[in-house]
């Protein structure tokens, strides 16, 4: 798939759809539904609750074929090979205001999984996505819940034991927040990739903890970085790495700064209804912090998983 000429995304049009360059990114498409497919969608699946999601998985792939009776199978293939993309690997789309009930928002979510791949499992929750808020309190275990912390740069999955191919994340409720915006860096954009990735701990195999929010026990080997298709990937995060010298502790530090400063940072703007997906290998995310306020809500849905 040829999506890049000029640093200018090719505008893919389909039936009922148009995928267009992401207004913030030259690396991001926008996906941009017609009215009327939407609606359609949702009242095909309006007979079916997130309890039925959660029980019965075959229906969570009916949840993509609705959506590809809409707008033929073309649909699926553009959104796996963006995501396949190196140049590009992430869109953004959502309901476009016909809605705001939190079940089309799971369903509406689940149907673009599907048609990518398999969600894993997600330990924290217990199901094959996770919803949480956003408050001006917390007590949490990880900074996922700590509003006025910058959330810092990271990939998913470090520390399970299955592949995190890509990532999903959809704005459901936000009231009295300021602030808070997605932080994206694409590893092809960050300045001091090489030198990260050439030095002597690049591959060296780091361990890797979850709190015990995250309900998962088992330690993990990872490296940090490795090739696929001959290119770099990366896995990262600052809060559940576990060095063992100072020289490592240093190097990972180094790291994360270096992410953070970078000037290709994208502060991605979501409405609520509207969802990033994203290939999670070359993409790292995170979130800025928020302005104080007591009266401070925003929950997220998470899905997360692997390309079939």
């Amino acid at each position: 798939m040829t999506t890049v000429t000029g640093n200018k995304l090719k505008t893919i049009e389909g039936k009922g759809y148009q995928m267009v360059q992401h207004p913030q990114s030259d690396r991001m498409y926008h996906i941009q539904f017609e009215d009327e497919v939407l609606q359609q969608f949702l009242e095909r699946v309006k007979e079916v609750n997130d309890e039925q999601l959660e029980y019965v998985p075959y229906q969570r792939l009916l949840m993509s074929g609705a959506l590809q009776d809409l707008v033929g199978p073309e649909f699926a293939h553009h959104v796996r090979d963006i995501l396949h993309d190196r140049e590009t690997g992430g869109f953004t789309v959502g309901l476009q205001g016909l809605t705001e009930s939190d079940q089309d928002y799971v369903k509406f979510s689940t149907a673009l999984t599907h048609l990518a791949g398999s969600p894993n499992y997600d330990a924290m929750s217990g199901k094959y996505y996770a919803r949480f808020s956003v408050g001006h309190t917390d007590d949490s275990d990880s900074y996922l819940r700590q509003a006025y912390r910058r959330f810092t740069l990271h990939t998913d999955g470090t520390y399970v034991d299955e592949p995190t191919d890509w990532l999903l994340m959809m704005k459901m409720e936000e009231e009295n927040a300021v602030g808070g915006s997605s932080r994206l860096l694409h590893l092809d954009d960050w300045e001091e990739l090489n030198t990260f990735y050439n030095h002597p701990l690049a591959s060296y195999p780091f361990t890797y903890k979850a709190p015990a929010s995250k309900n998962v026990e088992k330690e993990i080997k990872r490296r940090t970085f490795y090739e696929q298709q001959n290119k770099p990937c990366i896995c990262f995060i600052d809060q559940f790495v576990y060095p063992d010298t100072v020289e490592e502790a240093t190097y990972l530090k180094d790291l994360s700064d270096s992410m953070e400063n970078s000037s290709a940072v994208l502060e991605l703007e979501l409405p609520v209804g509207d969802l990033v997906m994203l290939n999670n290998r070359f993409w790292l995310h995170g979130r800025a912090g928020f302005e104080k306020n007591e009266a401070l809500h925003r929950e997220l849905l998470r899905q997360r998983g692997r390309f079939l």
